[in-house]
């Protein structure tokens, strides 16, 4: 059998935005690459170097997503090896986990000829992530706004400007999804709610439109993050003092440990300000990624990375 690879580029993403709870999501320039080497025999072998703890999950994730596009396509399932690198952190919010399974879609779509495109990846991706708040920037690039109609994903997608600049607080301590989810109410007020959906509204219109200074004050959010500040209680603080030193808004990115403040000047001055709130982290000054991942098909079979970020 002839050996073939493909290698899939992903950029991270950073979702909810403040209100746009499991809706809105923002790709940024910060990747992960995943080399699929198509190999005799079935299942799955992790063939790079990964923290330790990781590699369970990296492998669960990887079967999970070629079992289910296996399925889909109904083409004959094979086995492979899967070498995973790059820089996004693995639990910060930062949509590593769409990377992973977004990547195995890609891969196999390519390995198998299956030529699906980009909504149909799209929906198989939302499938195993539960929400496409991370899928569709990860997909699409730029600012997506995305949900479920009927089954399938309905994602608007607007480019945004390179002078964005995204100053990204990563914080030393991961955060579970799971717990952080678990931690929001089942249900809301009504000025909450009203309130939740004006500043999402708004939100959207101003990366749409491409208004960002319009985004000042909108990311007051009452939906989660008020109530995942007990896992990151930094929170207010860092975002507050991010503004205070020119950041044009905050938010938790996803369900966090990452916080992120936008601007368009001043960013390293509102990284040390922002970092100065929590000083054992990491600052990255990020831009948009407006074209979403990328498929690479003259790769070394043998092709190994260095770890994923942890």
């Amino acid at each position: 059998m002839k050996t073939e690879s493909v290698a899939v580029t992903v950029p991270a993403s950073t979702s909810n935005l403040g209100s746009g709870f499991d809706t809105l999501g923002l790709a940024l320039n910060l990747y992960n690459r995943i080399v699929v080497t198509r190999t005799a025999g079935q299942g799955v072998r992790i063939v790079s170097a990964l923290p330790e703890g990781d590699d369970g999950q990296a492998a669960a994730m990887v079967a999970e997503a070629a079992k289910l596009f296996f399925q889909q396509t109904r083409r004959p399932s094979f086995g492979m090896e899967v070498s995973l690198s790059g820089d996004i952190p693995i639990a910060r919010g930062l949509g590593a986990s769409a990377t992973v399974r977004l990547s195995i879609l890609a891969a196999l779509n390519e390995l198998t000829r299956t030529r699906w495109n980009l909504q149909q990846l799209l929906d198989l991706a939302t499938a195993l992530e539960h929400h496409p708040d991370n899928a569709s920037p990860a997909v699409f690039g730029g600012f997506t706004v995305s949900g479920m109609v009927g089954k399938k994903v309905r994602c608007l997608r607007f480019p945004v400007s390179p002078r964005a600049r995204f100053v990204t607080l990563i914080p030393a301590f991961p955060l579970s999804t799971g717990k952080a989810r678990a931690l929001m109410p089942d249900g809301y007020s009504k000025a909450d709610t009203l309130h939740s959906l004006n500043r999402a509204a708004l939100i959207s219109a101003a990366f749409a439109s491409g208004a960002l200074e319009d985004l000042r004050g909108l990311f007051d959010d009452r939906v989660h993050q008020p109530y995942r500040e007990t896992m990151i209680p930094q929170l207010p603080r860092v975002i507050r003092a991010g503004e205070k030193a020119g950041a044009i808004g905050g938010w938790l990115s996803g369900a966090g440990s990452a916080i992120i403040c936008l601007t368009f000047q001043k960013a390293e001055r509102i990284a040390q300000a922002m970092q100065k709130q929590l000083p054992n982290s990491e600052v990255r000054i990020l831009t948009a990624e407006n074209e979403g991942f990328r498929v690479e098909t003259k790769v070394h079979p043998l092709a190994r990375g260095s770890c994923l970020s942890g």
